[in-house]
């Protein structure tokens, strides 16, 4: 039998930031190998690092030391040029907040990678609309986003990160603005659609109910990462 795949390689990862007053270790000889369709998610404390690993991944900063290999790609190698390919191509992003564009409607702020990546919105439609009627919101293409709840916003966020059919979804607490029955819905949807795709997904949080649901589960604590 075929070892899988794997996707995303950590090695060695360490990020520091100093000032004149101090200097502050956030991680340290992180390590992690993830195989290609599989959910990830890392728990811990409010502070201990786990949105500055999600940002190092996806690109949107950079390590003091160690390595980043996404489909072996050394992230540190890129330029900006290449950086911010690999982000919009490669990466699908969904925060605690939905950073939806308030001027475009919902079908518009699905289909936005897309467009950025040079494809023309006629093209991008039919692919945008699929993806809202995935998070059942066929009937709301065409609201903006004041016209949305808060559990519709999270929802168009989820469609839009797989737009470009990403390798990777970065996820950073995307249930934590959300009352409980919608982040039960939103839970759903993302882990389904992650799987159902061959998605693979890292997802940190402080929630250690949606641990049950990842394939591995790994504890940031004082830095280091530990697997559950």
């Amino acid at each position: 039998m075929n070892e899988p795949e794997t996707l995303l390689s950590l090695s060695g990862l360490g990020k520091t930031y100093e000032t004149a007053a101090e200097r502050l270790e956030v991680l340290r000889d992180v390590s992690l190998t993830v195989a290609r369709g599989t959910t990830v998610v890392v728990t811990g404390e409010s502070g201990c690092g786990k949105s500055t690993l999600l940002n190092l991944v996806g690109g949107l900063d950079f390590p003091s030391s160690g390595r980043i290999t996404v489909q072996g790609m050394e992230i540190g190698d890129m330029g900006e040029e290449e950086l911010s390919r690999y982000r919009n191509s490669h990466v699908g992003f969904i925060f605690q907040f939905h950073f939806l564009l308030r001027d475009f409607t919902a079908l518009e702020n699905v289909v936005i990678p897309g467009m950025v990546g040079g494809a023309r919105m006629q093209s991008l439609r039919a692919r945008g609309e699929k993806l809202l009627a995935e998070v059942g919101l066929t009937r709301r293409k065409d609201a903006y986003p004041h016209e949305l709840s808060g559990g519709e916003r999270q929802r168009v966020a989820v469609a839009r990160a797989l737009m470009n059919e990403p390798l990777l979804i970065l996820a950073d607490e995307p249930t934590g603005n959300l009352d409980e029955g919608n982040a039960e819905i939103v839970r759903d949807l993302l882990f389904g659609l992650v799987r159902t795709q061959g998605r693979t997904m890292v997802l940190v949080t402080h929630d250690t109910g949606l641990a049950a649901r990842a394939d591995i589960h790994c504890v940031l604590s004082a830095g280091r990462l530990a697997a559950r």
